[in-house]
């Protein structure tokens, strides 16, 4: 079948509106949107080859899950725990949605795929902890069962099987079939939970690598009956340092279990499927089937950032006229300069208008996701101040209106090179409350958006059509610093080196721990307490200096412990 174009099913809705969840939104959420501007990006597919996910229909779902159950997912104290999230956290019909969406996917490609005798690939699915009675573990349904019941009942009878390569046991996929005779399960997972019940189950032992998990499949492979209908889940969860899978393959290992499985499928109508994948590269596994699947492609995925990518390509068709720049000096910034009142259509860095950011607000997306997340009549007021200016992002009519971001910028010159500089970036979710479950971190009055990757991508393009050097700040807190580690870095050499080796020796404990223990006070550098130290970090554009020697002369020179309580 390779030679014909891979039909894949993709929404921008894939992403579940939940906020500040990292799991959620740093990989399963933003995992399709990356792969698809990966993909399209490189011509490796082109637009035609994407279809729209239909929503699946309710009665469908019922052909395999209860309507107890299915009812109860309408209720926030259901739901929330499915992803972990406390209820408050949810706009249920908008997350329904995204399951529906996926679900309706699945069963497009099963009936496109037998349709053409071919493979096709959805960006979100796999959901395989789904039984009958009940979900778990980000698997409200089961989308694989959901899509075969609807098949039998249009009198498709032929075997079908399921290969799932997920780091978890399917339990709720074998729990769904357990009454389909043509129906076979294959599984290669890393956790042992008693055995799986009419699954032909291999556990693998915690960090086996590349060549053992292939020689696992190949035996499986080999043990596969001849099938009608496959689905396939190839895990994003199996390569080393998943959070939550225990598995150890590299990404070259996890493209070469797809290229194995499609050889082994080659003649068979093939759904392919993500399941989970919980490291900062499981967008990469994802990219790669659909590259193994498309072109029998071993070629690796470059080392990018998916998200700057998406936003730089959407910033280069931003018309500089529909942001507000103008070369024309008006009387608000007149009014600005003399101490007066501007209107609404006063510039910020003496460019962008209030209407100018909502346009751009818009373009990237961010708008309608704060929509999913349940906010109205979001609007952007920009105060001038001095050198630059405050902006804030409001949602709701006055008097009532709540503030979701406020943002106070201005130019700074480091050194001769100009930045744009953050002095102050909030962004918090008024529907939330803190709780034991959803506690605070230092310096945060409420709950965040989940924004704040996107937030960081806005300033850089910012300062990009400014023609700045780069963005500038100082993090108050560990955790500020922790988040943009792999693209910021301290000005002060020595500092950025204390600040890597916090990263080494931290490396295994939880960052909510730390950043408390650093706001604390109980963070020793050699065996001395460690003040936090805020000093500027720099994202730069073009580059930064050359000071490796001197990072990492002072990183070798310091080690970090945490106090213990008598200390």
């Amino acid at each position: 079948m390779r030679g014909r174009p891979l039909p894949i099913w993709y929404d921008r809705r894939y992403r579940p509106p939940i906020p500040a969840i990292p799991l959620i939104n740093s990989t399963i959420g933003r995992r399709a949107d990356y792969v698809i501007g990966y993909l399209l990006d490189r011509e490796l597919i082109v637009p035609s080859q994407i279809r729209n996910a239909p929503a699946i229909a309710y009665d469908q779902l019922a052909l395999v899950h209860s309507t107890g159950w299915l009812d109860s997912l309408a209720d926030p104290e259901e739901l929330g725990p499915l992803y972990g999230v406390p209820p408050a956290a949810l706009q249920v019909g908008e997350v329904l949605r995204t399951i529906r969406l996926a679900c309706g996917a699945t069963l497009a490609a099963a009936h496109e795929s037998l349709e053409q005798h071919q493979h096709g690939l959805n960006l979100l699915g796999g959901f395989h902890h789904a039984a009958p009675e009940g979900g778990s573990a980000l698997s409200p349904v089961n989308d694989i069962a959901i899509a075969i019941a609807v098949l039998r009942g249009e009198g498709f009878s032929d075997r079908i099987v399921v290969l799932d390569f997920d780091a978890h046991p399917p339990d709720g996929t074998a729990a769904c079939l357990r009454d389909d005779p043509a129906a076979w399960i294959g599984s290669l997972s890393g956790v042992d939970w008693g055995g799986v019940v009419g699954a032909d189950e291999t556990v693998l032992p915690k960090k086996t690598g590349d060549r053992e998990y292939l020689e696992a499949l190949a035996a499986l492979l080999d043990r596969m009956p001849p099938t009608g209908l496959a689905f396939v889940i190839s895990g994003g969860d199996v390569i080393a340092g998943d959070q939550l899978g225990s598995l150890g393959l590299t990404l070259a290992g996890a493209r070469q279990r797809d290229l194995l499985v499609a050889e082994a499928l080659s003649t068979s109508p093939t759904v392919w499927l993500p399941g989970g994948g919980y490291h900062r590269d499981a967008w990469k596994v994802l990219a790669g089937t659909a590259m193994a699947v498309a072109l029998g492609s071993d070629e690796p995925i470059e080392q990018i950032d998916p998200l700057h990518e998406r936003f730089a390509r959407t910033a280069a068709t931003l018309e500089p006229q529909a942001l507000g720049a103008s070369t024309e000096l008006t009387l608000d910034d007149v009014l600005a300069d003399l101490g007066g009142s501007p209107t609404a259509s006063a510039r910020l860095m003496g460019y962008y208008t209030a209407a100018g950011i909502e346009h751009g607000l818009e373009r990237y997306g961010i708008t309608g996701h704060l929509q999913r997340l349940g906010f109205e009549d979001i609007r952007v007021v920009i105060d001038r101040r001095g050198k630059g200016g405050r902006i804030r992002v409001l949602t709701g009519r006055e008097p009532d209106a709540q503030l979701l971001v406020e943002c106070v910028v201005e130019r700074l010159d480091l050194d001769g090179r100009q930045l744009l500089y953050i002095e102050w970036l909030a962004l918090q979710n008024p529907k939330l409350q803190a709780g034991p479950e959803r506690p605070l971190l230092p310096g945060q009055e409420h709950p965040g958006l989940g924004l704040a990757r996107e937030a960081s991508e806005v300033l850089l393009q910012m300062a990009r059509r400014l023609n700045l050097s780069g963005v500038a700040f100082r993090p108050a807190w560990y955790h500020t610093a922790y988040t943009v580690r792999h693209s910021c870095r301290f000005v002060d050499p020595a500092r950025q080196g204390r600040f890597e080796a916090m990263l080494r020796d931290f490396k295994q404990a939880p960052l909510d721990e730390i950043t408390r223990a650093t706001a604390d006070g109980r963070i020793l550098m050699n065996d001395v307490t460690y003040p936090w130290e805020p000093e500027v970090m720099v994202h730069w554009l073009n580059g930064g200096p050359d000071d490796e020697a001197a990072i990492a002369a002072e990183r070798c020179a310091v080690r970090f412990s945490l106090a213990t309580p008598s200390e």
